[in-house]
């Protein structure tokens, strides 16, 4: 009896309120889910935000985007949106999840009335992820072609070619010496893309996918197969990944770049890129684009950052990471531009055109332009090898963070059962979108890719950072928000971030939000229109992302009890008991014991008993807890 008598007195006594519901029948250890672990080195979570925000469109958008837009006068708008839009959303997506520790649907315990705004975010990755895995297929498909000693898209002759191909080599030996409009003709590369690759002359449309091309399913099986091999133990594995694949671009993109600046011709290229027409900033249509390009370019609002800084340890310096990774980003952008266009001078050159006939973005840039080029070079499969790399190891590293959003953000729901099964649970998630990117794999695949590609991730995306932005400056409040910095980092935003936040931010994403619906344009592959019904599909998916915020409402306050709107949304609208940073030893002032089991009735004495002395964040904790109580007493 005195044994047993001495075995409770040993027992910790939890407090009802605070035990959660399902503790209540047993012992609170056994039933505590796993831990989400943390990155495991130095260098992981730094390597891994450059590799999500420096991918394929810093090498196939930014280049154009910046000569048709006022070439090396682009760069002040550029700079002025990174400033006013991309840091401060950055800093904030990165401040949020390494605060709570949790993923982009639980960090809205933070104002569970917008909840909504976090399942908006997974329907949106959750698109991105299917068609950009595609894109990986693609270029996987031109490395395996690029594996032999003639390129197969060099010349014409070959079962897909018709009539109009025209083949460069016939102009660089002299063969015709009268002036070739081009644009009369195709290129080898372009019908090795448009009728061999995608097969597209099989399919009459969007409506009409035709058949499998097996080799591209095998491709996308592949890419699959490679992204779920690399986050199969969560950041842990991932985060040893991106070593490789967020530094070994930078060591291809410095090998292209001298390759390209050496070839004859390529000074007209950068020429061309890089003239600045300072009229240009006169029109508004320039400050959009260069808004877009950091928007996208950065990858705000896709949850990502949030993902990738939650599993950081509290006290990381995301202020200085913030600023190397975006000035990264914009840097690599430029450099990406003198690779391309050197080349596209060179190439100029040798069909006796002007540069912008043949330059393009996107696809047509990666898949028809850039290998038709390498064919003019010495050693061209090498060349083609090593650019193809480059982009499988810049599209992998965004698909990791795309893939962890996802199954991060529900295991971090559910994780008493996901948690200790997030293998099995990353597998079945490839899996699903695998079989739903199928049909990105017919001969009509392209229409749809261009389809998601133009509507997944648009308008919807906006509202959800604009959202964000909103909740966390007036819902939550700004001055909560930057005591909760302090508390992270010991030191408070500045008034640059903090104007940034409350009005230009916002305001800058309202004015691209009006930009994109007032100058709507319906989707288009090439001379191919889409038709009206797919339109409307496209639409509804952009406006499905935005419905999930007053679906999220709706149930957020079902949830509380009392009336409609004077208690249920007012409560809802609050922080949850639970909210704040995840280990106890972090939680001061208002999150003191406020966690589930929580024994200690100061945080702070668990650091002074751990490490037997108090440092400078014990400091800003007692700094922190000074103000709270001032504010309290004066509110008295």
């Amino acid at each position: 009896m005195k044994k047993i008598r001495q075995q409770h007195l040993r027992k910790p006594v939890t407090p009802e309120l605070l035990v959660s519901p399902s503790s209540q029948d047993g012992d609170l250890s056994s039933e505590c889910p796993e831990d989400r672990g943390n990155w495991t080195g130095r260098l992981d979570f730094l390597l891994s935000c450059i590799g999500y925000c420096v991918g394929l469109g810093n090498v196939w958008r930014f280049p154009y985007r910046a000569y048709t837009n006022g070439g090396g006068a682009f760069l002040v708008p550029y700079f002025i949106m990174l400033a006013i839009c991309g840091i401060p959303i950055f800093f904030m997506e990165l401040s949020l999840g390494q605060f709570s520790s949790l993923g982009p649907l639980a960090v809205w315990k933070i104002s569970p009335l917008f909840k909504g705004v976090g399942m908006g975010t997974i329907l949106i990755v959750s698109l991105v992820a299917i068609y950009y895995n595609m894109i990986i297929a693609y270029v996987l498909f031109y490395l395996f072609a690029s594996l032999t000693s003639d390129l197969p898209w060099q010349h014409c002759g070959n079962w897909w070619n018709t009539e109009l191909c025209l083949d460069h080599h016939i102009i660089k030996t002299g063969n015709i010496t009268f002036p070739i409009n081009i644009t009369n003709t195709v290129s080898p590369s372009e019908e090795y893309w448009s009728r061999y690759v995608l097969h597209i002359q099989g399919s009459s449309g969007i409506g009409d996918p035709g058949r499998i091309r097996w080799n591209l399913c095998l491709c996308l099986l592949l890419s699959w197969t490679i992204v779920y091999l690399c986050i199969l133990k969560g950041v842990k594995s991932s985060g040893k990944v991106v070593y490789f694949t967020a530094t070994f671009p930078y060591l291809i993109l410095v090998m292209l770049l001298i390759r390209g600046v050496t070839l004859e011709g390529a000074w007209k290229g950068i020429r061309f890129y890089l003239t600045p027409q300072f009229d240009h900033l006169l029109s508004s249509k320039v400050w959009i684009e260069a808004a877009l390009q950091i928007f996208y370019s950065l990858g705000v609002g896709f949850g990502g950052l949030l993902t990738f800084a939650s599993y950081n340890t509290f006290h990381q310096n995301i202020y200085r990471d913030t600023f190397i990774v975006t000035l990264g980003n914009a840097i690599t952008s430029i450099l990406a531009g003198f690779a391309i266009f050197s080349v596209l001078g060179y190439m100029s050159q040798e069909l006796g055109v002007p540069v912008n006939q043949v330059a393009k973005a996107g696809p047509g840039l990666a898949f028809v332009v850039y290998p038709q080029a390498m064919t003019m070079l010495p050693l061209s499969p090498f060349w083609s090898f090593l650019f193809f790399f480059m982009l499988l190891t810049l599209g992998l590293d965004s698909q990791f963070a795309f893939m962890e959003t996802i199954v991060t953000a529900v295991t971090d729901e559910f994780p008493y059962y996901l948690r200790p099964k997030k293998a099995s649970f990353s597998a079945v998630i490839c899996i699903a979108l695998f079989l739903m990117g199928l049909i990105l794999t017919t001969e009509g695949g392209m229409y749809w890719l261009v389809l998601l590609d133009d509507y997944s991730a648009g308008f919807g995306l906006m509202v959800v950072v604009i959202t964000t932005c909103l909740v966390v400056t007036r819902v939550y409040g700004m001055k909560r928000f930057c005591r909760d910095i302090h508390m992270m980092l010991g030191f408070k935003p500045g008034p640059y971030f903090r104007a940034c936040w409350m009005v230009l931010s916002p305001a800058t994403m309202m004015a691209l939000l009006v930009y994109n619906i007032v100058k709507y344009q319906p989707s288009e592959y090439g001379s191919y229109r889409f038709p009206t019904w797919a339109e409307v599909l496209g639409i509804l998916m952009g406006v499905l992302s935005c419905l999930m915020i007053p679906v999220g409402m709706v149930v957020a306050v079902l949830r509380e009890e009392g009336t409609l709107w004077e208690v249920g949304a007012q409560q809802a609208s609050r922080p949850t008991m639970d909210w704040g940073p995840s280990l106890e030893e972090n939680r001061t002032g208002v999150y003191v014991a406020s966690l589930a089991g929580s024994q200690s009735p100061k945080p702070l004495m668990v650091h002074m008993r751990k490490y037997g002395g108090i440092t400078s964040y014990e400091n800003t904790a007692i700094e922190v807890d000074r103000e709270i109580e001032e504010e309290e007493e004066s509110m008295m």
